[in-house]
């Protein structure tokens, strides 16, 4: 098997990180990806990574406000079961769509690249980091030596962690490896099924702190900041944004001011992500939902010059960890798939 192959498990892995209860939809056509309503707007396709979660709160917010509508715009927030919105979005069915930096490394290094480009961060920094038992000594990825830890078996997901645990003077063979069947981080650790897990502290860490679980953490980026790339991203499809650059435009800036509301509103924020949800499903984790958007809403912009900005070194930074793994068939060039042309600086 071909060793890029192996950066689409990955994908998997990140997708089952998602803690959001995953939904059906009817798998469209592929009809055009933006016409015009009878209203005057024109309409458009997005494509999320998964259901409705607080990583997608602005987005909501901005279709809320009107934002889309100021610019012209009557967006659909879509999540279509069985597909990824990387290859929604190449296959021309979205414009637009959600994926993370290290998952799209294989859409760069595929035989025959997708056509797609990373256009803003959702978030400044990788939220991403190890949760365990409080006292179990896994304050940092060199406590994970002689631990249990639940794995996807991912190339990427493996080379991370060993790179974290012997830059943290650990020993990476005494690692016990088992499979992840995790869907519930604080009964599997309390039943210590396992010792440690990867998981979004905006998500999984904040559920375990509201079922008052006790957990040690730490953060990737904290021990090498290589690992602060970034996850989640828009993305969008070359070919329409070249051939419909004031609509990427117009389309980010109603998403910018979403998220820029979002950060600054998180209670008001979290309801209008929770009415979004007809399923009801964010109803009856109300209170996860409005923790996680308090702790998102510092998260959105944190120390960037305005939201939705990729800087240039620390994409790049990732992408060279990478080059030098040898889990891929051909290098990723610096600067490769990523701009700030649309965010309106």
């Amino acid at each position: 098997m071909k060793k890029i192959i192996c950066l689409l498990l990955a994908a998997a892995m990140l997708f089952c990180l998602a803690a959001c209860k995953e939904k059906t939809t009817e798998t469209p056509d592929a009809d055009e990806v933006a016409t015009t309503a009878a209203d005057g707007l024109t309409k458009i396709k997005f494509a999320l990574d998964w259901t409705q979660n607080t990583n997608h709160t602005g987005l909501y917010v901005a279709k809320e406000k009107g934002y889309f509508a100021d610019a012209g715009l009557d967006v659909e927030i879509l999540f279509v079961d069985g597909d990824t919105s990387t290859q929604l979005v190449a296959s021309g069915w979205a414009p637009f769509g959600i994926d993370a930096q290290d998952t799209l490394a294989a859409a760069y290094t595929a035989a025959e690249p997708l056509p797609v480009t990373a256009i803003a961060a959702i978030l400044q920094h990788n939220t991403s980091g190890i949760i365990s038992r409080k006292g179990d000594g896994i304050e940092s990825a060199k406590g994970l030596a002689g631990k249990t830890y639940s794995t996807w078996d991912s190339p990427i997901e493996l080379a991370m962690l060993q790179t974290l645990v012997e830059k943290d003077g650990g020993n990476w063979d005494e690692v016990k490896r088992i499979p992840n069947t995790i869907t519930d981080e604080p009964g599997a650790l309390t039943a210590k099924q396992t010792d440690a897990v990867w998981v979004f502290y905006g998500w999984s860490a904040i559920n375990a702190q509201i079922q008052n679980f006790d957990f040690d953490w730490f953060y990737f980026k904290d021990i090498d900041a290589t690992f602060d790339y970034y996850t989640p991203v828009i993305i969008g499809n070359d070919d329409y944004m070249a051939q419909n650059p004031e609509i990427t435009k117009a389309f980010m800036g109603a998403v910018r001011k979403g998220y820029e509301y979002a950060a600054a509103n998180p209670a008001e924020a979290a309801q209008i992500l929770i009415d979004s949800d007809t399923d009801g499903v964010l109803a009856d984790a109300e209170e996860l939902v409005k923790q996680s958007q308090e702790y998102l809403s510092k998260e959105y912009i944190s120390d960037a010059p305005y939201w939705g900005y990729i800087d240039p070194a620390r994409w790049d930074a990732f992408y060279g960890w990478l080059n030098g793994t040898g889990l891929l068939e051909k290098e990723l060039p610096a600067g490769i798939g990523f701009t700030n042309e649309y965010l309106g600086g």
